[in-house]
């Protein structure tokens, strides 16, 4: 029995298909759904994402006034920028960051956070090492210190600009790509090189012919973008986190509790060195808690002195009594520099220290993968290749809606459903089929909710299909 189309009519009550033709049906009704109902999102994830990997630059000369200046000469202390910016902003928003700047000819970041920011956003003064001029004064998101521009379309990718709810969005997207990418690579070498002839004499052949193939091309990168998309999804990412917790695939993090008077702290170098006894007493720590400003340029001494020598970091003060400053390096590209310290605030010493050397192979996976598929773990390579396969998906998704209006069915008329290729497996085929899409929605929520929905549309056409 040949495999039928996706929208090609069916009456439901036919004898059953053979095993494998079965399974061919249900793959190819749910893959239908998946196109039909989740293409819209997965549509928009994949033009938002696209315009996302390909607009660092553009985002560099939008606000090259903010990020550069001409000024030349030897830099100001890191305490004198801060202030500087302190001065500027008032009273009001607390000092959160300091991201030194860069190199020459590039500003300093002075971050605050203050009431009525979202999640990871923070407000950057951007100084200039040099004069102390204020150069610009945004919004600032994320460890990859996104600009307004950007933010916004991380936001349009990410969560529709909807806040929590829009990220079942994106999860709903992620969820299913994967499903439909291996489900069409199982279709096309079903029915591979039946289509390749009549393809020249129909268009609806020859769009599914081009969809199949561009899905064959890319599916590996497809796979690639649901799965990375996943491990920072709402519901699913936490399925992950927990399985990271149970295999010990966890992300190691420092330590910003400090040591009691006494206890052992991180030298410099690294090495468990000297008892500090006597440099965690109240006064030591007040003044300390006192003189923030100072404070970032002896942290910053001890950090490039402790191995952290990346030219992309940030400095965080003490949030509250008792925790040390925190210095991460946040250079994504290749090689990863992402080393993160501890420093207690009146001895300057080391007290934890992450390294990324010292990540677990899965955690160090995921950190790669999360960067590219951001489009910055190679620089300009990795932007191409992830826009090319984010046209590519866009691609596919406009061919298999053109299939579908090319043979739509007509209003009212009988259609294959998804219950009744369930229903023309074998027992232990129904079973099996269950058992899978059971455990998918444990797994993946969003997909195990929008699969109810799609079986529950489906039988009421297959119910309303069986009276007649």
């Amino acid at each position: 029995m040949s495999t039928q189309t996706l929208d090609s009519p069916a009456a439901s009550a036919r004898p059953r298909a053979a095993g494998g033709s079965a399974l061919l049906a249900l793959i190819t009704r749910l893959h239908f759904y998946v196109g039909l109902f989740v293409g819209p999102f997965i549509l928009v994830a994949a033009v938002t994402g696209t315009l996302f990997v390909l607009t660092p630059q553009l985002e560099s000369v939008i606000y090259a006034d903010q990020l550069r200046t001409t000024s030349t000469g030897t830099a100001r202390p890191l305490a004198d920028q801060v202030e500087a910016a302190q001065r500027r902003i008032g009273p009001g928003p607390r000092l959160f960051a300091v991201r030194p700047a860069p190199g020459p000819g590039q500003t300093t970041r002075v971050m605050f956070t203050q009431p009525g920011m979202g999640d990871s956003e923070s407000r950057a003064l951007f100084v200039d090492p040099v004069t102390l001029e204020i150069k610009g004064d945004m919004t600032v998101y994320g460890t990859s210190g996104t600009l307004p521009f950007r933010t916004k379309l991380d936001y349009l990718h990410r969560n529709l600009m909807l806040g929590a709810v829009g990220r079942n969005y994106s999860e709903l997207a992620a969820s299913w790509l994967w499903f439909a990418t291996v489900g069409g690579m199982v279709l096309w070498f079903a029915r591979r090189g039946r289509d390749k002839a009549a393809a020249a004499r129909s268009p609806r052949l020859r769009a599914r012919r081009w969809h199949g193939l561009l899905g064959l091309w890319v599916g590996i990168g497809l796979v690639f973008f649901s799965a990375t998309g996943l491990t920072w999804s709402n519901w699913a990412g936490g399925r992950v986190d927990q399985l990271r917790a149970q295999l010990g695939w966890i992300t190691p993090s420092v330590s910003l509790k400090l040591p009691g008077a006494g206890g052992m702290a991180m030298a410099p170098g690294g090495e468990h060195a000297h008892h500090h006894g006597g440099q965690h007493d109240p006064a030591a720590m007040a003044l300390a808690a006192n003189n923030v400003p100072a404070g970032f340029d002896r942290v910053l001494q001890t950090a490039r002195a402790g191995g952290i020598d990346s030219s992309q970091l940030e400095i965080r003060p003490p949030r509250a009594d008792g925790q040390a400053w925190l210095v991460r390096e946040v250079d994504r590209s290749w090689p990863t520099q992402v080393d993160t310290i501890a420093v207690d605030p009146a001895s300057y010493a080391i007290t934890s220290r992450a390294d990324f050397d010292t990540f677990p192979l899965i955690a160090k996976l995921i950190r790669w993968g999360v960067d590219m598929h951001m489009g910055i773990l190679f620089g300009w390579p990795n932007q191409l290749l992830m826009a090319a396969l984010g046209i590519a998906l866009t691609a596919m998704i406009v061919l298999g809606y053109r299939m579908w209006w090319l043979r739509r069915p007509a209003p009212g008329a009988p259609g294959q459903t998804l219950t009744q290729a369930w229903r023309d497996l074998s027992w232990p085929g129904r079973t099996m089929a269950v058992g899978v899409a059971l455990a998918l929605g444990w797994c993946l929520a969003v997909l195990g909710v929008s699969l109810a929905v799609f079986l529950a549309v489906d039988i009421v056409r297959w119910m309303a299909a069986n009276r007649h």
